[in-house]
């Protein structure tokens, strides 16, 4: 279902042109070099609940060290309490914005996931399990097959946002079609899963810069458009800056992928290769809606 991407029309897009080639290519894209690997994540049967923790909040991460041990993981630091002060604030009216990541000075990244043509059961189980936060954009010609499978991860805290019904590069499309993809999406979703999505992010990020999609975005409820700093391969992540690290409040890519696009590795080992690598900068994961004022 992924394609390369295309490059974005403006100075402000350019800026992230060297992830749009691997944010939806196809097979998952090549790792980095230099990438750290990880071991190979044990078979696990699926859980069938939740597993409880000290935690009040029943979505909020696990502590357990067994549970996280299971999955070839030791525990990950716990989100902190998201400030009360939001540091992204969206209107009702008016231009949409565009972010990348979240002003703050937390050590926390957020996890986005992509499409959803991937419905591994032990992604499910992980996640109850782990509990880890994520923000979903879903793109209805991957996810019609199966919305069901994408309501339990959303009983976790985890929303479902937008990200157009058939993933065209919008640039490339006109203002009527890109109408048509994003106001698609958002009465899918809203009906299925109960809940507007506030939030829209373009194919390969192409356009999002543009005037001609923030007008779409905006006639159609999402308001915001989310881009990336990093991509997530099959067991490294990809850099938009030089440097080569986390900053705090970044913004990371990743997909619902398979064995198909992955060379053979399953999403569950792909998304613990993503953990170690964002515990081994000293990150943990923090919810993306908790720091934005919804209008």
């Amino acid at each position: 279902m992924e394609r390369h991407g295309r490059a974005l029309g403006t100075a402000a897009g350019a800026l992230a042109l060297t992830a749009l080639a691997t944010a939806c290519g196809a097979g998952g894209g090549a790792t980095p070099t230099g990438s750290p690997t990880a071991g190979a994540v044990p078979v696990v049967a699926p859980s069938s609940a939740a597993t409880p923790t000290a935690s009040a909040d029943p979505t909020a991460m696990s502590t357990d060290p067994a549970l996280w041990s299971k999955w070839g993981l030791k525990p990950m630091r716990p989100s902190p309490a998201p400030p009360a002060d939001k540091p992204i604030k969206l209107t009702r009216t008016g231009k949409v914005p565009v972010f990348r990541s979240v002003p703050t000075d937390q050590k926390v990244v957020f996890i986005t996931l992509d499409d959803g043509a991937e419905k591994d059961p032990r992604f499910v189980a992980m996640m109850r399990d782990l509990r880890v936060p994520f923000t979903m954009f879903l793109m209805n010609d991957t996810i019609k097959d199966d919305y069901g499978y994408f309501k339990p991860l959303q009983a976790l805290g985890n929303s479902i946002q937008n990200h157009t019904l058939h993933h065209p590069a919008m640039s490339t499309v006109s203002a009527a079609r890109q109408r048509e993809e994003v106001c698609g999406d958002q009465k899918v979703i809203t009906t299925e899963y109960g809940v507007a999505p506030f939030l829209f992010r373009p194919p390969y990020g192409d356009g999002a810069y543009s005037s001609t999609l923030n007008s779409s975005v905006q006639a159609c409820g999402p308001r915001a458009i989310v881009y990336w700093k990093e991509t997530m391969q099959i067991t490294g992540l990809q850099y938009q800056t030089g440097d080569r690290k986390l900053q705090d409040g970044d913004i990371i890519l990743a997909h619902f992928r398979g064995p198909s696009e992955l060379k053979g590795e399953t999403m569950t080992a792909m998304f613990v290769n993503l953990l170690k690598r964002i515990q081994e900068q000293g990150f943990t994961v923090a919810r993306l809606d908790d720091y934005i004022r919804k209008p």
